[in-house]
């Protein structure tokens, strides 16, 4: 009887596994995709808190591996894998929910309340990292490293990471007789700054307007990516400087560093109203030549908290900042700060000729836990200050998708700590990423008070815009503190209205402050300035004529042929005194006809006037989108990226979703 048993056993032994049936694939792969789709809506907490029960990091790695690469490259062997990770997963998620519910059990935050080892450093070798993190790592080890990315035409761009045509979730083919499950809708948390559109004012009463220059440029891509998602963007988001001043222009620049820009002035017809004009200022900084650029400390700070799992977040920004080192010399120093739960050094700071230690840091960042804003960027100034290179550009790259909810969490309390950091020589800019928690009034704050720019990376593509494209911009100031102050002349222009830049408005007396901050101009910066201006006599006139206007403006008036007066103020770099630059505006600066004037003013008004209809401004509510295409298709001109063809399909997407927003 012992043999017989022991010969059964040798037979099922060496006996072949049956195939699996086609249902029973189906109801596998059903159940796996179930339980992950559990797994991410138990993850779901703002900011990566950790709130509920939820699958560790391992499981969360193992698992996007195995759906990402694995089943969806051989759909023939999903029905064999899935079950049996399937049954692991289902385990940790009914291990983790009865701990979180057991008597006198509190849920952990993954970071802040589980005492884990401390971690080795970064810059220590693979293999001691591979053994730290387990063996669900050292499968994912076995693939091949991911290539730096390769910079692509932008006409094909859009399909990587991030992409606009990429999809927000992984898409699986359903099996047969399987219903898919929908995808939870994150929660949309974003926060922008309410401001209202600037008004008409009469020229009599209130002839001067003041405002600091703004070279942002989120607002457009952010816009883009609404519309490319299907919906017109919150009014609040727009912001008309930032979209006109998102396109590169051919205006006439200065031929020395001794002058860091020239300002051009053009008076128009308007487009959308033939009784006024438009006064178009131009202002195109002195760029830097390769020869002249400084040596560059930089300090990518960058938000590795649980919300930044989603591919247009954690994994955009670590390509986006490949891109950056890419671009840097050998000489020019990066370090690395993460937080999520609390503040900590990933790199100290390393010359870009070891480039490999750097991407192997970037590479190893992963998310989770809650957010250290306040800790991160102050460890960002101490490693930026410890670097420090006298004559070059000093710079933190925060890079994060909402808020800082750990710490000095409020908007003023970090604009306080920016302002002083500055002092030092230490600027800091802003990327934003993703959707549904992206806090842009913060960004714009810390970034406007921390003397660098604030932009939204949504792909690739622009990421390559704004740290390779325009990486000068972004990193050497040529001139600080640009204010931009016009008295208009009223026995000339009834009225003018600014269009844009309510955000960056000063008082007049700010003009000649210069303990008042304003925004930076880099090299090549281009920035552009647009007033609408009414005539005299102009049957447009909004305000009625004061009845003792003309005894007010007494005998005459100096310089009456002038239509106004441009003054530019601004600060050379190290200096505390600031420089004045004076432009009286003519009819030698006027064109008779729109048509007649360049095809980079005609963009740049195509640009403004569609800001100002998604932000739904009365001046253009007759005005149709299809007018701002005509204006814009003939004015696209040279186009060799493709910004400008790519502003005219989300014309026609906004002129489709009228009315949706």
């Amino acid at each position: 009887m012992a043999n017989e048993k022991f010969d059964e056993l040798d037979i099922l032994r060496d006996a072949k596994a049956p195939a699996p049936g086609e249902a029973a694939k189906a109801r596998a792969l059903a159940a796996a995709m179930t339980a992950y789709d559990e797994a991410e809506k138990n993850a779901a907490a703002a900011q990566g808190s950790g709130e509920g029960a939820r699958l560790t990091d391992r499981t969360i790695r193992f698992w996007r591996e195995m759906m990402s690469k694995k089943l969806v490259a051989a759909p023939a062997l999903a029905g064999l894998v899935a079950l049996p990770v399937a049954g692991y997963v289902a385990w940790h998620v009914m291990e983790e929910l009865r701990l979180a519910g057991a008597p006198g059990g509190a849920p952990q935050d993954s970071l802040t309340e589980t005492k884990a080892p401390e971690r080795p450093r970064l810059e220590t070798a693979r293999e001691a990292e591979v053994a730290r993190r387990g063996i669900d790592d050292a499968l994912v080890a076995q693939q091949p490293a991911p290539a730096a990315p390769a910079i692509l035409n932008r006409a094909t761009r859009d399909m990587q990471v991030g992409g606009h045509a990429a999809s927000k979730h992984l898409a699986l083919p359903a099996p047969a007789g399987v219903a898919p499950e929908p995808h939870a809708t994150q929660e949309e948390r974003e926060r922008f700054r309410s401001f209202g559109t600037n008004p008409v004012r009469s020229a009599l009463e209130n002839p001067v307007s003041t405002f600091s220059i703004d070279v942002d440029t989120a607002s457009y891509a952010f816009a883009r990516r609404s519309l490319k998602e299907g919906f017109l963007p919150e009014p609040d988001s727009v912001r008309v400087e930032e979209m006109i001043n998102y396109f590169p222009y051919d205006w006439a620049g200065p031929q020395s560093a001794e002058v860091p820009f020239n300002a051009t002035v053009t008076v128009t017809p308007t487009p959308w109203n033939d009784d006024t004009r438009l006064m178009h200022v131009a202002i195109k900084g002195y760029d830097v030549k390769p020869a002249e650029k400084p040596r560059s400390n930089l300090v990518f700070l960058v938000d590795t908290s649980g919300s930044m799992q989603s591919a247009d977040k954690l994994p955009l920004l670590k390509n986006s900042f490949r891109l950056l080192v890419d671009r840097l010399g050998p000489d020019d120093t990066v370090s690395i700060v993460a937080y999520a739960g609390s503040a900590g050094t990933v790199l100290e700071p390393t010359k870009v000729s070891d480039k490999g230690r750097i991407l192997a840091a970037l590479d190893r960042l992963e998310a989770g836990g809650r957010t250290a804003g306040e800790a991160g960027i102050r460890e960002a100034y101490r490693l930026a200050q410890e670097s420090f290179v006298e004559g070059g550009v000093n710079r933190i790259m925060l890079a994060t998708d909402g808020d800082f909810n750990v710490g000095e969490a409020s908007d003023e309390a970090l604009k306080r700590l920016v302002e002083d950091e500055r002092k030092g020589g230490v600027y800091l800019s802003v990327l934003g990423f993703g959707r549904g928690n992206l806090n842009d009034a913060m960004m714009q704050t810390i970034a406007q008070n921390g003397n660098g720019v604030a932009a939204y990376i949504d792909t690739l593509a622009e990421a390559e815009k704004v740290l390779v494209e325009e990486a000068s911009s972004a990193l050497f100031t040529i001139a600080s503190d640009v204010k931009i102050q016009v008295e208009f002349n009223p026995a000339r222009i009834a009225e003018y209205r600014l269009i844009g830049y309510e955000t960056r408005a000063l008082a007049r007396e700010d003009f000649n402050n210069d303990r008042v901050d304003a925004g930076d101009i880099g090299s090549g910066h281009t920035v552009t300035a647009i007033y609408e201006i009414t005539p005299v006599g102009s049957p447009a006139r909004m305000i009625d004529e004061l009845r003792y206007g003309e005894a007010a403006q007494g005998e005459g008036v100096a310089n009456a042929g002038e239509y106004a007066f441009v003054k530019i103020r601004y600060k050379a770099p190290g200096e505390q005194t600031s420089r004045l630059i004076e432009t009286p505006v003519t009819d030698a600066d006027a064109v008779s006809s729109f048509a007649g004037a360049s095809e980079d003013l005609r963009f740049s008004v195509a640009v403004a006037a569609f800001g100002q209809k998604l932000r739904g401004t009365d001046a253009l509510a007759g005005y149709g989108y299809d007018r701002i295409m005509e204006i814009a298709a003939a004015a696209r001109g040279a186009d060799p990226f493709g910004y400008r063809a790519e502003f005219l399909s989300l014309v026609r997407l906004a002129s489709a979703l009228q009315g949706k927003r």
